[in-house]
């Protein structure tokens, strides 16, 4: 595969990593292929891999206090899937990693990313962006849980990730959104009569 047409490739290109550092950054990469409903990452294991999502959707969930199954987190095409800290603290993950779709990840090892890491500045200032970023969406969720109308939250949902809101099961979504799935029915009610 031409390392100039591989989707790892866009996503490092996009970040300033040179052609030379994206060869070898590709070379510690593995195209994997992940059946729907099939699990990354199952609670209680130490993760010791991470996936960027070529294509399919993946979540990750937990089981709460009272049994019921939350989605913590949606991912799609161009996404990061890791449990930051299992993947780097090796602490058992409390979360579960599953495809809701059929996808095509690129998967890395930890000894691998370490390699990448220490040895190509670039890579590591794109790898430290990922996680920055990942942290301020993960805030912005979590304030938006407790401070924002659930119609709201929705909308953000729709407007920054529609492909998300179109591929996802209402279930998921709404407790993603910290509803339940029949008062997201009513939302996209009120909006579709809007």
């Amino acid at each position: 595969m031409m390392a100039e047409s591989n989707f790892l490739s866009e996503i490092f290109a996009s970040s300033g990593i040179t052609k030379d550092e994206i060869k070898k950054i590709l070379s510690k990469y593995k195209q994997v292929t992940i059946a729907k409903n099939d699990y990354l990452l199952n609670q209680g294991t130490v993760e010791k891999k991470y996936w960027f999502v070529e294509s399919g959707f993946v979540r990750s969930f937990v089981i709460d206090t009272e049994g019921n199954d939350i989605t913590f987190n949606l991912y799609a095409s161009g996404d990061v899937v890791i449990d930051y800290p299992s993947f780097f603290f090796f602490l058992p993950t409390r979360e579960n990693i599953q495809a809701l779709t059929d996808c095509v990840c690129w998967e890395i090892d930890f000894v691998s990313f370490q390699e990448l890491f220490n040895a190509l500045p670039n890579y590591r200032e794109q790898q430290r962006g990922l996680l920055v970023g990942s942290y301020f969406a993960l805030k912005e969720h979590s304030i938006s849980l407790i401070a924002d109308q659930a119609k709201e939250r929705y909308l953000k949902l729709l407007k920054s990730k529609p492909h998300i809101v179109r591929n996802v099961s209402l279930k998921h979504i709404a407790t993603f959104l910290g509803i339940t799935d029949t008062s997201l029915s009513r939302i996209r009610k009120e909006i579709a009569t809007d």
